[in-house]
Protein backbone atom coordinates (compact mmCIF):
# COMPACT_ATOMS: atom_id res chain seq x y z
CA UNK A 1 0.00 0.00 0.00
CA UNK A 2 1.29 3.75 -0.29
CA UNK A 3 0.89 6.31 2.03
CA UNK A 4 -1.41 8.28 0.65
CA UNK A 5 -3.47 10.10 3.62
CA UNK A 6 -7.36 9.53 3.34
CA UNK A 7 -9.67 12.27 4.42
CA UNK A 8 -13.24 12.81 5.05
CA UNK A 9 -14.63 15.47 3.25
CA UNK A 10 -18.52 14.72 3.30
CA UNK A 11 -21.06 13.14 5.40
CA UNK A 12 -24.46 11.99 5.18
CA UNK A 13 -27.19 10.86 7.69
CA UNK A 14 -30.26 9.59 8.42
CA UNK A 15 -31.39 8.03 11.46
CA UNK A 16 -34.12 7.69 14.13
CA UNK A 17 -33.05 10.79 15.66
CA UNK A 18 -32.73 13.14 12.42
CA UNK A 19 -33.21 13.16 8.63
CA UNK A 20 -29.49 15.05 8.58
CA UNK A 21 -26.58 15.31 10.11
CA UNK A 22 -26.99 17.97 12.20
CA UNK A 23 -30.18 17.29 13.53
CA UNK A 24 -28.93 14.10 14.36
CA UNK A 25 -26.13 15.33 15.93
CA UNK A 26 -26.96 17.79 17.85
CA UNK A 27 -30.07 15.03 19.96
CA UNK A 28 -27.21 12.91 20.07
CA UNK A 29 -24.94 15.59 22.42
CA UNK A 30 -28.66 16.48 23.89
CA UNK A 31 -28.66 12.54 24.48
CA UNK A 32 -32.20 12.46 23.57
CA UNK A 33 -33.86 9.16 22.49
CA UNK A 34 -34.86 8.05 19.02
CA UNK A 35 -36.44 4.87 20.27
CA UNK A 36 -41.09 4.62 20.69
CA UNK A 37 -43.68 2.02 19.71
CA UNK A 38 -43.05 0.62 15.78
CA UNK A 39 -45.83 2.90 14.06
CA UNK A 40 -44.97 1.63 10.35
CA UNK A 41 -46.39 -2.67 11.02
CA UNK A 42 -48.93 -4.18 13.39
CA UNK A 43 -46.77 -5.37 16.45
CA UNK A 44 -49.84 -6.79 18.73
CA UNK A 45 -48.31 -10.64 17.80
CA UNK A 46 -44.66 -9.51 18.52
CA UNK A 47 -43.00 -9.42 21.45
CA UNK A 48 -40.85 -6.65 21.01
CA UNK A 49 -43.02 -3.96 19.50
CA UNK A 50 -40.31 -0.84 19.57
CA UNK A 51 -37.64 0.42 16.81
CA UNK A 52 -35.66 3.42 16.34
CA UNK A 53 -37.79 4.07 12.90
CA UNK A 54 -36.55 7.18 10.43
CA UNK A 55 -39.49 9.60 10.73
CA UNK A 56 -41.17 11.89 8.52
CA UNK A 57 -38.62 11.38 5.43
CA UNK A 58 -39.66 11.99 2.21
CA UNK A 59 -36.92 10.16 -0.57
CA UNK A 60 -37.78 11.76 -3.70
CA UNK A 61 -36.17 15.02 -3.91
CA UNK A 62 -32.76 12.60 -3.64
CA UNK A 63 -33.63 10.85 -6.73
CA UNK A 64 -33.39 12.37 -10.38
CA UNK A 65 -37.29 11.40 -10.73
CA UNK A 66 -40.10 10.73 -8.13
CA UNK A 67 -40.71 7.47 -10.56
CA UNK A 68 -37.23 6.04 -9.36
CA UNK A 69 -37.92 6.85 -5.76
CA UNK A 70 -41.46 4.73 -6.00
CA UNK A 71 -39.64 1.85 -7.74
CA UNK A 72 -36.83 0.97 -5.30
CA UNK A 73 -36.63 -0.53 -1.57
CA UNK A 74 -36.70 1.63 1.37
CA UNK A 75 -33.05 0.70 2.41
CA UNK A 76 -31.94 1.99 -0.98
CA UNK A 77 -33.75 5.39 -0.54
CA UNK A 78 -31.97 5.82 2.73
CA UNK A 79 -29.06 5.03 0.78
CA UNK A 80 -29.69 7.31 -2.01
CA UNK A 81 -30.92 10.27 0.52
CA UNK A 82 -27.51 9.99 3.18
CA UNK A 83 -24.90 9.50 -0.17
CA UNK A 84 -26.64 13.00 -1.86
CA UNK A 85 -26.02 14.75 1.26
CA UNK A 86 -22.65 13.53 1.77
CA UNK A 87 -21.44 14.59 -1.54
CA UNK A 88 -23.44 18.01 -1.39
CA UNK A 89 -21.45 18.58 1.80
CA UNK A 90 -18.20 17.30 0.33
CA UNK A 91 -18.49 20.44 -2.33
CA UNK A 92 -17.37 17.78 -4.86
CA UNK A 93 -18.52 19.03 -8.44
CA UNK A 94 -18.52 16.04 -10.29
CA UNK A 95 -18.97 16.99 -13.73
CA UNK A 96 -15.66 18.84 -13.13
CA UNK A 97 -14.43 15.50 -12.05
CA UNK A 98 -13.07 12.13 -13.54
CA UNK A 99 -15.00 9.89 -12.31
CA UNK A 100 -13.25 6.85 -13.37
CA UNK A 101 -11.42 8.06 -9.98
CA UNK A 102 -14.41 7.78 -7.82
CA UNK A 103 -16.04 4.48 -6.06
CA UNK A 104 -19.04 3.64 -4.20
CA UNK A 105 -19.17 1.24 -1.96
CA UNK A 106 -22.54 1.11 0.37
CA UNK A 107 -23.22 -2.11 2.19
CA UNK A 108 -26.19 -3.35 3.95
CA UNK A 109 -26.74 -6.51 6.52
CA UNK A 110 -30.47 -7.44 5.30
CA UNK A 111 -31.06 -5.46 2.17
CA UNK A 112 -34.26 -5.09 0.31
CA UNK A 113 -36.47 -6.99 2.91
CA UNK A 114 -39.29 -4.96 2.27
CA UNK A 115 -38.91 -6.02 -1.09
CA UNK A 116 -38.75 -9.44 -0.80
CA UNK A 117 -41.92 -9.82 1.70
CA UNK A 118 -44.26 -8.06 -0.52
CA UNK A 119 -42.97 -9.69 -3.51
CA UNK A 120 -43.55 -13.09 -1.53
CA UNK A 121 -47.10 -12.23 -0.87
CA UNK A 122 -47.73 -11.63 -4.38
CA UNK A 123 -46.16 -14.96 -5.12
CA UNK A 124 -48.04 -16.79 -2.59
CA UNK A 125 -51.58 -14.87 -3.35
CA UNK A 126 -51.17 -14.29 -7.04
CA UNK A 127 -48.86 -16.87 -9.02
CA UNK A 128 -45.46 -16.46 -10.35
CA UNK A 129 -46.45 -14.86 -13.00
CA UNK A 130 -47.12 -11.77 -11.14
CA UNK A 131 -44.13 -11.16 -9.55
CA UNK A 132 -42.19 -7.65 -10.19
CA UNK A 133 -39.40 -8.62 -12.81
CA UNK A 134 -37.62 -6.04 -10.06
CA UNK A 135 -37.63 -8.13 -7.31
CA UNK A 136 -34.63 -9.22 -7.73
CA UNK A 137 -32.43 -6.59 -8.38
CA UNK A 138 -33.90 -4.27 -5.73
CA UNK A 139 -33.67 -6.75 -3.36
CA UNK A 140 -30.42 -7.54 -3.16
CA UNK A 141 -27.66 -5.81 -0.62
CA UNK A 142 -25.25 -3.96 -3.13
CA UNK A 143 -27.68 -2.47 -5.15
CA UNK A 144 -27.57 0.85 -3.05
CA UNK A 145 -24.21 1.34 -4.31
CA UNK A 146 -25.27 0.43 -7.63
CA UNK A 147 -27.97 3.17 -7.74
CA UNK A 148 -26.01 5.88 -6.35
CA UNK A 149 -23.11 5.28 -8.63
CA UNK A 150 -26.22 5.41 -11.63
CA UNK A 151 -27.60 8.65 -10.14
CA UNK A 152 -23.90 10.07 -10.51
CA UNK A 153 -22.63 8.81 -13.31
CA UNK A 154 -19.02 7.42 -10.87
CA UNK A 155 -17.59 4.46 -12.46
CA UNK A 156 -14.45 3.44 -9.77
CA UNK A 157 -14.66 0.48 -8.17
CA UNK A 158 -17.73 -0.25 -7.00
CA UNK A 159 -19.01 -3.34 -4.60
CA UNK A 160 -20.44 -4.36 -1.35
CA UNK A 161 -19.40 -6.14 1.39
CA UNK A 162 -22.25 -8.17 3.90
CA UNK A 163 -21.12 -8.70 7.37
CA UNK A 164 -24.31 -8.15 9.50
CA UNK A 165 -23.38 -5.36 11.85
CA UNK A 166 -20.22 -4.71 10.75
CA UNK A 167 -21.46 -3.92 7.18
CA UNK A 168 -20.83 -0.35 7.43
CA UNK A 169 -16.94 -0.35 8.75
CA UNK A 170 -15.82 -3.23 6.34
CA UNK A 171 -17.64 -0.98 3.38
CA UNK A 172 -15.76 2.20 4.72
CA UNK A 173 -12.24 0.44 5.90
CA UNK A 174 -12.05 -1.91 2.48
CA UNK A 175 -12.80 1.86 0.42
CA UNK A 176 -9.98 3.58 2.47
CA UNK A 177 -7.46 0.49 1.63
CA UNK A 178 -8.40 1.02 -2.20
CA UNK A 179 -7.79 4.36 -1.78
CA UNK A 180 -4.26 3.23 -0.21
CA UNK A 181 -3.61 1.28 -3.42
CA UNK A 182 -4.02 4.14 -5.25
CA UNK A 183 -7.29 2.74 -7.45
CA UNK A 184 -9.51 5.79 -6.60
CA UNK A 185 -9.16 9.37 -5.33
CA UNK A 186 -12.47 9.37 -3.91
CA UNK A 187 -15.08 7.00 -2.74
CA UNK A 188 -18.69 7.70 -1.33
CA UNK A 189 -18.81 4.47 1.71
CA UNK A 190 -21.21 3.33 4.44
CA UNK A 191 -24.00 1.45 5.02
CA UNK A 192 -27.99 1.74 5.19
CA UNK A 193 -30.88 -0.72 6.76
CA UNK A 194 -34.14 -0.94 6.71
CA UNK A 195 -35.71 -3.77 8.19
CA UNK A 196 -38.19 -3.13 10.93
CA UNK A 197 -40.05 -5.16 8.74
CA UNK A 198 -42.27 -8.31 9.88
CA UNK A 199 -39.79 -10.79 9.05
CA UNK A 200 -36.95 -8.88 10.36
CA UNK A 201 -38.93 -8.17 13.82
CA UNK A 202 -40.76 -12.03 14.39
CA UNK A 203 -36.45 -12.91 13.23
CA UNK A 204 -34.83 -11.34 15.82
CA UNK A 205 -37.51 -11.27 18.37
CA UNK A 206 -37.78 -15.16 17.78
CA UNK A 207 -33.62 -15.20 18.77
CA UNK A 208 -34.16 -13.26 22.09
CA UNK A 209 -31.88 -10.87 20.88
CA UNK A 210 -34.38 -7.64 20.77
CA UNK A 211 -35.43 -5.21 24.49
CA UNK A 212 -38.86 -6.60 25.34
CA UNK A 213 -39.06 -3.32 27.64
CA UNK A 214 -42.37 -2.40 25.34
CA UNK A 215 -43.89 -0.25 28.34
CA UNK A 216 -41.02 2.22 28.47
CA UNK A 217 -39.11 3.05 24.75
CA UNK A 218 -37.37 5.12 25.54
CA UNK A 219 -35.13 3.48 28.63
CA UNK A 220 -35.15 0.43 26.24
CA UNK A 221 -31.44 0.43 25.03
CA UNK A 222 -29.64 0.41 28.26
CA UNK A 223 -25.92 -0.34 27.27
CA UNK A 224 -23.47 -1.36 29.89
CA UNK A 225 -27.01 -1.06 32.45
CA UNK A 226 -27.05 -4.41 34.16
CA UNK A 227 -31.04 -4.36 33.89
CA UNK A 228 -29.76 -4.53 30.01
CA UNK A 229 -32.44 -6.85 28.04
CA UNK A 230 -31.48 -6.75 24.38
CA UNK A 231 -30.92 -4.59 21.67
CA UNK A 232 -33.64 -2.35 20.11
CA UNK A 233 -33.88 -2.37 16.12
CA UNK A 234 -33.37 0.89 14.32
CA UNK A 235 -33.03 2.04 10.85
CA UNK A 236 -30.89 4.95 8.60
CA UNK A 237 -27.81 5.20 6.65
CA UNK A 238 -24.90 7.03 7.34
CA UNK A 239 -22.41 7.51 4.48
CA UNK A 240 -19.28 9.41 4.45
CA UNK A 241 -17.15 10.96 1.97
CA UNK A 242 -13.36 9.44 1.10
CA UNK A 243 -10.69 11.56 -0.36
CA UNK A 244 -7.23 11.20 -0.74
CA UNK A 245 -5.79 14.42 1.22
CA UNK A 246 -4.08 15.99 -2.42
CA UNK A 247 -7.25 15.42 -3.70
CA UNK A 248 -9.47 17.28 -1.14
CA UNK A 249 -6.47 19.77 -0.72
CA UNK A 250 -5.90 20.42 -4.38
CA UNK A 251 -9.75 21.27 -5.25
CA UNK A 252 -9.93 23.24 -1.60
CA UNK A 253 -12.03 21.05 0.57
CA UNK A 254 -13.30 21.51 3.72
CA UNK A 255 -11.96 18.36 5.59
CA UNK A 256 -13.60 17.01 8.74
CA UNK A 257 -10.56 14.82 9.87
CA UNK A 258 -8.29 11.96 8.66
CA UNK A 259 -9.42 8.30 8.58
CA UNK A 260 -6.33 6.56 9.61
CA UNK A 261 -7.10 2.60 11.00
CA UNK A 262 -8.52 -0.15 10.11
CA UNK A 263 -8.82 -3.62 11.70
CA UNK A 264 -10.56 -6.91 10.62
CA UNK A 265 -10.40 -10.13 12.37
CA UNK A 266 -13.16 -13.34 12.93
CA UNK A 267 -14.62 -14.69 16.14
CA UNK A 268 -14.82 -18.25 14.46
CA UNK A 269 -16.55 -18.96 17.13
CA UNK A 270 -20.54 -18.87 17.01
CA UNK A 271 -23.80 -17.94 15.02
CA UNK A 272 -24.74 -14.91 16.70
CA UNK A 273 -22.81 -14.60 20.20
CA UNK A 274 -19.27 -12.96 20.65
CA UNK A 275 -16.04 -14.70 21.88
CA UNK A 276 -16.48 -14.74 25.72
CA UNK A 277 -12.75 -13.05 26.23
CA UNK A 278 -13.37 -10.70 23.46
CA UNK A 279 -9.81 -11.64 22.32
CA UNK A 280 -10.54 -11.30 18.36
CA UNK A 281 -12.52 -7.36 19.44
CA UNK A 282 -9.00 -6.62 20.78
CA UNK A 283 -6.91 -7.58 17.82
CA UNK A 284 -9.12 -5.76 15.36
CA UNK A 285 -8.63 -2.81 18.05
CA UNK A 286 -4.78 -3.53 18.26
CA UNK A 287 -4.27 -3.38 14.00
CA UNK A 288 -6.25 -0.46 13.33
CA UNK A 289 -3.97 0.91 16.07
CA UNK A 290 -1.32 -0.66 14.21
CA UNK A 291 -2.15 0.98 10.62
CA UNK A 292 -2.63 4.11 12.55
CA UNK A 293 0.62 3.76 13.94
CA UNK A 294 -0.61 5.06 17.45
CA UNK A 295 -0.48 4.49 20.97
CA UNK A 296 -3.56 3.19 22.97
CA UNK A 297 -3.30 6.69 24.68
CA UNK A 298 -3.47 8.83 21.45
CA UNK A 299 -7.28 7.40 21.57
CA UNK A 300 -9.56 10.01 23.45
CA UNK A 301 -12.74 8.35 22.65
CA UNK A 302 -13.97 4.82 21.94
CA UNK A 303 -17.40 4.50 19.93
CA UNK A 304 -18.55 0.93 21.59
CA UNK A 305 -20.22 -1.48 19.90
CA UNK A 306 -22.57 -1.38 22.66
CA UNK A 307 -25.27 -3.24 21.60
CA UNK A 308 -27.26 -3.55 25.21
CA UNK A 309 -26.95 -7.27 25.00
CA UNK A 310 -25.86 -8.88 28.34
CA UNK A 311 -23.14 -10.79 26.63
CA UNK A 312 -21.86 -8.67 24.28
CA UNK A 313 -21.37 -5.29 26.59
CA UNK A 314 -19.25 -7.52 28.61
CA UNK A 315 -17.27 -8.65 26.77
CA UNK A 316 -16.49 -5.62 24.20
CA UNK A 317 -15.35 -4.15 27.63
CA UNK A 318 -13.12 -7.25 28.18
CA UNK A 319 -11.79 -6.29 24.53
CA UNK A 320 -10.96 -2.73 25.28
CA UNK A 321 -8.98 -3.14 28.56
CA UNK A 322 -7.54 -5.78 27.41
CA UNK A 323 -5.80 -3.38 24.59
CA UNK A 324 -5.75 -0.18 26.19
CA UNK A 325 -4.59 -1.70 29.68
CA UNK A 326 -4.89 0.87 32.04
CA UNK A 327 -5.54 3.64 30.86
CA UNK A 328 -8.93 2.02 29.51
CA UNK A 329 -9.87 2.74 33.30
CA UNK A 330 -7.98 6.50 33.36
CA UNK A 331 -8.63 8.25 30.88
CA UNK A 332 -10.24 6.68 27.83
CA UNK A 333 -13.88 8.13 27.11
CA UNK A 334 -16.41 5.37 26.18
CA UNK A 335 -19.90 5.39 25.41
CA UNK A 336 -22.87 3.96 22.77
CA UNK A 337 -24.70 5.87 20.68
CA UNK A 338 -26.85 3.02 20.07
CA UNK A 339 -28.65 3.81 23.57
CA UNK A 340 -30.19 6.84 21.54
CA UNK A 341 -30.54 5.68 18.26
CA UNK A 342 -31.22 1.62 18.56
CA UNK A 343 -29.26 -0.80 16.36
CA UNK A 344 -28.96 0.74 12.85
CA UNK A 345 -27.48 -3.13 11.78
CA UNK A 346 -25.48 -2.95 8.62
CA UNK A 347 -25.81 1.04 8.94
CA UNK A 348 -24.73 1.49 12.53
CA UNK A 349 -21.17 2.05 11.83
CA UNK A 350 -21.62 4.74 9.22
CA UNK A 351 -23.20 6.70 11.64
CA UNK A 352 -21.43 5.70 14.37
CA UNK A 353 -18.42 7.10 12.61
CA UNK A 354 -20.16 10.50 11.83
CA UNK A 355 -20.91 10.70 15.35
CA UNK A 356 -16.93 10.19 16.11
CA UNK A 357 -15.91 13.05 13.58
CA UNK A 358 -18.70 15.62 14.92
CA UNK A 359 -17.51 14.27 18.48
CA UNK A 360 -13.74 15.66 17.25
CA UNK A 361 -15.25 18.60 15.84
CA UNK A 362 -17.13 19.97 18.80
CA UNK A 363 -14.67 18.07 21.02
CA UNK A 364 -17.70 16.48 22.73
CA UNK A 365 -17.92 13.23 24.15
CA UNK A 366 -22.23 12.03 23.13
CA UNK A 367 -23.28 10.16 26.56
CA UNK A 368 -24.42 6.46 26.96
CA UNK A 369 -27.99 7.42 28.19
CA UNK A 370 -30.23 4.84 30.35
CA UNK A 371 -27.24 3.91 32.76
CA UNK A 372 -29.20 3.69 35.84
CA UNK A 373 -27.14 1.03 37.21
CA UNK A 374 -23.84 0.24 35.61
CA UNK A 375 -23.31 -3.67 35.72
CA UNK A 376 -20.41 -4.32 37.66
CA UNK A 377 -18.59 -6.45 34.67
CA UNK A 378 -18.62 -3.18 32.80
CA UNK A 379 -16.34 -1.33 34.41
CA UNK A 380 -15.33 1.49 32.00
CA UNK A 381 -16.25 5.42 31.90
CA UNK A 382 -19.36 5.12 29.51
CA UNK A 383 -20.03 9.06 29.89
CA UNK A 384 -23.34 8.17 31.45
CA UNK A 385 -26.46 9.94 30.72
CA UNK A 386 -24.79 13.49 29.85
CA UNK A 387 -22.55 14.40 27.28
CA UNK A 388 -19.12 15.80 28.51
CA UNK A 389 -16.43 18.17 26.78
CA UNK A 390 -13.12 17.18 26.23
CA UNK A 391 -9.87 18.18 24.60
CA UNK A 392 -8.75 14.71 22.31
CA UNK A 393 -7.95 14.73 18.71
CA UNK A 394 -8.50 10.57 17.83
CA UNK A 395 -11.51 8.65 17.72
CA UNK A 396 -11.98 4.59 17.26
CA UNK A 397 -15.13 3.13 16.39
CA UNK A 398 -15.95 -0.83 17.12
CA UNK A 399 -18.60 -2.65 14.81
CA UNK A 400 -19.42 -7.11 15.37
CA UNK A 401 -21.72 -8.67 13.62
CA UNK A 402 -23.57 -11.88 13.86
CA UNK A 403 -20.88 -15.04 12.36
CA UNK A 404 -18.11 -13.45 14.19
CA UNK A 405 -17.14 -10.32 12.12
CA UNK A 406 -15.13 -7.84 13.76
CA UNK A 407 -14.25 -4.35 12.45
CA UNK A 408 -12.80 -1.34 13.86
CA UNK A 409 -11.83 2.27 11.92
CA UNK A 410 -10.00 5.30 13.76
CA UNK A 411 -10.09 8.70 12.80
CA UNK A 412 -8.20 11.78 14.09
CA UNK A 413 -8.46 15.49 13.60
CA UNK A 414 -5.92 17.49 10.96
Amino acid sequence: MTDRRIVITGIGVVSPLGNDLKTTWENLKAGRNGIDLIKSMDTSDYPAKIAGEVKDFDPAPYFKSPKDARRVDRVTHLAVAAASMAIKDSGIEVEKEDTTRIGVMIGSGIGGLGTLESQHKILLEKGPHRVSPFMIPYMISNISSGIVAMEYGFRGPNMTIVTACATSNHNIGEAWRIMKFGDADVMITGGAEASIRPTGLAGFSNMKALSTRNDDPATASRPFDIDRDGFVMGEGSGIVVLETLEHATKRGARIYGELVGYGVSSDAYHLTSPLPNGEEAARCMQMALDHAHMNPEEVGYVNAHGTSTPLGDICETKAIKSVFGDYAKNGLLVSSTKSMTGHLLGAAGGVELAACVMALQDQVIPPTINIFNQDPECDLDYVANEAREVHFNAALSNSFGFGGHNSTVIVKRI
